[in-house]
């Protein structure tokens, strides 16, 4: 029998502050286990506070914020009051983004971002104990180096000072890497299930073996592309958003490794087009069956078995991607389909 799995709500790119607490309040209404923001427009961690008055039975998570533009002292301190405010219930969510969002919209510095990445984790691991434990603050790493925590600056000890952390990743290096040192692994939108099998869970597994743990102490978080709609005209309709964003995923580098898997040989294609500010034209490169591999594709009444059906116990915490709230369903559909894709 597969495990019940956990089901989070993400709040829209496009949510203002003064939308938070009604969209927490209706996560919590509708049976969600988690309420998540990432780093778009707005920024990831705000909004989780008011979510935790709004609806305090929720877990509160960033999937993901961008660690580098922080320094680890600065996501310490805003983790550590998120953990003392939720009374445990945070998961911080880390990524790296990539070298032009870090370099051309952050202004920051590129570095080797997995080996970066293994040392903030080091550096936030360091900074909670000498909170926790009043131990002086002595992390020498290749790219961070800290030794200066004096009283005045020290929040002290909480009742949950063991963070939960889940970095994202699309590559073998931070699937190892979550599984060695977190408690959980941002699993990318832009994936296949084959791909979770080949890639992904085996490189957690070496990770959590190197930690001499087994793999289900890493928790697998992901959203899932889902083409669905209540007639099987809805269900056409909504194909299109899906090849849209899917064309625009492989268009990019990054996910070529996924492309390689498959022997999907329109990426050079997508590429040319986007770079050409072609972006129309980039869908019809993406043929039905590759919508299927990538998306669950099911009416709404069978979404939540579907993906159930689909992914096991690979991932343990799913969120449906761009799944808006506009569709003029009424609560009971969605409250009904959230319990569905749970168990």
């Amino acid at each position: 029998m597969v495990p019940d799995m956990k089901v989070d709500f993400y709040l829209a790119p496009t949510a203002a502050l003064h939308d938070v607490p009604e969209a927490a309040a209706r996560a919590s209404r509708l049976g969600y286990d988690g309420f998540f923001t990432a780093e778009t427009s707005h920024d990831p961690f705000l909004p989780l506070v008011l979510a935790n008055r709004a609806a305090p039975n929720l877990d509160l998570g960033t999937g993901i914020a961008v660690a580098f533009p922080r320094s680890p002292t600065i996501t310490a301190q805003t983790t550590w009051d998120l953990a003392a405010l939720s009374g445990g219930r945070f998961i911080l969510g880390l990524g790296t983004q990539v070298k032009g969002h870090i370099v051309r919209r952050f202004g920051g510095e590129w570095l080797p971002p997995g080996p970066r990445m293994r040392d903030y984790l080091l550096a936030l691991r360091a900074i909670f104990r000498s909170w926790q434990e009043g131990t002086p603050l002595n992390h020498e790493g290749e790219y961070y180096k800290l030794s200066l925590m004096t009283p005045f600056f020290n929040p002290g000890p909480i009742d949950h000072p063991d963070v939960r952390i889940a970095i994202a990743g699309v590559g073998p290096y931070m699937a190892r890497l979550a599984g060695e040192m977190c408690q959980g692994f941002h699993v990318h939108p832009f994936h296949t299930v084959r791909y979770l099998d080949d890639v992904v869970l085996p490189n957690i597994a070496k990770g959590a073996a190197r930690s001499g743990r087994p793999i289900d102490d890493v928790q697998r978080i992901t959203t899932v592309f889902v083409v669905t709609g209540r007639t099987a005209s809805e269900v056409e309709q909504a194909m299109e958003p899906v090849r849209n964003q899917i064309a625009f995923y492989a268009s990019t580098p990054n996910y070529a490794g996924i492309l390689e898997l498959h022997g999907w040989e329109f990426g050079e294609q997508l590429s040319a087009l986007s770079r050409r500010g072609k972006w129309g034209e980039m869908a019809g490169l993406i043929p039905d069956e590759v919508v299927q591999e990538v998306a669950v594709v099911a009416p709404l009444d069978q979404l939540g078995p579907a993906i159930r059906d689909k992914y096991g116990d690979r991932v343990q915490r799913i969120g449906y991607y761009a799944l808006e709230n506009d569709r003029g369903w009424s609560e009971a559909e969605w409250a009904a389909l959230v319990s569905a894709t749970r168990a």
